[in-house]
């Protein structure tokens, strides 16, 4: 491992091969045997599923059920809602012949499940009595991307979809909204990621959404990552799937529904914000493990010690006390590439003085603990750790995001210091599909909490009633 630590990429040198770096190294993945997928190691898919934990938690608050669809959609089903095909087909992937036998439909690998929910939630909705439902699915998915990247872009990729059915509008909107807050505070808190909230453009909205939801959050490098998105539908999938319900005055009414998702994207977004050129860095509330005990030898006295600790420890946090017979330099740096929140180092000459070693990963230091203190101590700098985590990537983002008034001061900010760049927009499609072309950046969201002023647009100079986040993205 100390060897492996050496075939890490400075992040201010080369950051694409810095993150690959990391991503390997620290144990997290491997690439499958077919282009795009990735094989999830058990350190990467333990990150995975602390998220679902917390999420899971809050969609359960409101009343979101976990259900399961399947991952195969007839051709004929998925090209009812026009929108949604165009906006997935150049990554669909399709089955056609089983063994030797050619099939007489076409069955494509679910991108999203949007029209297989739909079509049977068209037969299980009658009346207004049946509704909300309200349905999320822990699944995989497919998009035959051209470009690929460890967890932030693959072929496969794992995420949570939700999809939910109400008898209005306004229920719809606000589970919409709902959905978009807990992502926001999952973000902000767990993951320690202080990512901006706000509204999708027209160009950017989801394929038959009337209104995306986004959180964005900024990478180290300055680039921008969707971390989260949720859709409100309006009535466009009920018209399409003729869902239709009894209202309470016995007339017939479309169902509006919303949908929403995460992926392990955010996994990514955990790497690109908080590691170093070291290694892994975690949040300690999504690190699979928090506390690393590692004894200088394997004594009676340094290993009754280390014992004990960790029978203490573990009824509040995840800990692993090393005893492999790796070297003692060794299993130090292994816990530092992964990324482990606190490390705890006992030997033979700090026992003599009632004291071990503590090291946060974070700060990379070293302090002697009395025995007696060490849980007093680590409850207060796991706090502190995370504390550091967010405050050192809000100031990152806050460092990095910049106003402009016109194309040349934007593409200036873009080349020399890229981040979030506020701009006055028009809104229009073409004149977006304009400044991706001439900068290869786009829209990032109509963020909340930011005045939205009468202007000129900052690319075509038409009235502009919009500031917009742009930004370079992955």
């Amino acid at each position: 491992m100390a060897n492996k630590m050496e075939k890490i990429t400075s992040r201010d040198v080369d950051f694409s091969q810095w993150y690959t770096d990391v991503v390997k190294n620290a144990g997290l993945m491997d690439y499958g045997p077919v282009k795009g997928t990735m094989i999830f190691k058990p350190h990467g898919f333990a990150i995975w599923e602390q998220i679902q934990k917390f999420l899971d938690q809050e969609f359960k608050k409101l009343d979101v059920q976990n259900v399961y669809f399947p991952l195969l959609i007839p051709e004929k089903l998925f090209l009812a809602e026009k929108e949604h095909v165009e906006g997935f087909a150049p990554e669909l992937a399709t089955v056609t012949k089983v063994g030797n036998k050619e099939l007489g439909e076409n069955l494509f690998i679910r991108p999203t499940s949007e029209v297989i929910i739909a079509d049977f939630l068209s037969r299980e909705i009658k009346s207004y009595r049946d509704l909300p439902i309200k349905y999320n699915q822990w699944a995989n998915v497919m998009r035959w991307e051209k470009t690929t990247r460890p967890f932030l872009r693959s072929s496969e990729f794992l995420w949570q979809e939700g999809h939910t059915f109400h008898a209005s509008k306004q229920e719809a909107k606000d589970m919409t909204l709902q959905i978009l807050e807990v992502y926001s505070r999952v973000a902000n808190e767990i993951l320690l990621l202080p990512v901006i909230t706000g509204r999708k453009t027209e160009k950017e909205k989801f394929a038959g959404a009337k209104e995306t939801y986004t959180i964005e959050s900024l990478m180290y490098d300055g680039q921008s990552l969707q971390s989260g998105t949720s859709h409100y539908f309006g009535d466009n999938f009920a018209k399409a799937f003729n869902i239709k319900f009894q209202n309470k005055e016995q007339k017939e009414e479309n169902a509006y529904s919303s949908s929403w998702g995460v992926s392990t994207r955010l996994i990514g977004a955990i790497i690109m914000t908080h590691s170093d050129d070291f290694g892994l860095v975690l949040p300690s509330k999504v690190a699979p493990v928090q506390i690393s005990i590692i004894a200088i030898n394997d004594s009676e006295e340094v290993m009754s010690i280390s014992n004990d600790l960790k029978s203490k420890l573990s009824s509040n946090y995840r800990v692993e006390l090393d005893k492999t017979d790796k070297s003692f330099g060794f299993k130090i740096s292994e816990a530092e590439i992964k990324g482990v929140p606190i490390r705890i180092e006992i030997g033979p000459r700090d026992l003599k003085e009632g004291v071990v070693t503590i090291s946060r990963r974070d700060l990379r230091n070293k302090v002697q603990v009395k025995l007696e203190e060490i849980e007093n101590y680590i409850s207060k700098e796991i706090i502190e750790h995370d504390k550091n985590l967010y405050n050192k990537a809000l100031e990152n983002r806050n460092s990095k995001t910049f106003k402009a008034n016109t194309l040349e001061e934007y593409k200036t900010i873009i080349e020399k210091n890229p981040g979030f760049v506020l701009v006055p927009f028009c809104g229009e499609i073409e004149c977006e599909n304009e400044v991706k072309q001439k900068t290869s950046t786009n829209s990032r969201c109509i963020p909340e909490g930011i005045e939205q002023v009468k202007s000129k647009c900052f690319n075509c100079n038409k009235d502009s009633q919009l500031m917009v986040y742009f930004a370079r993205a992955y």
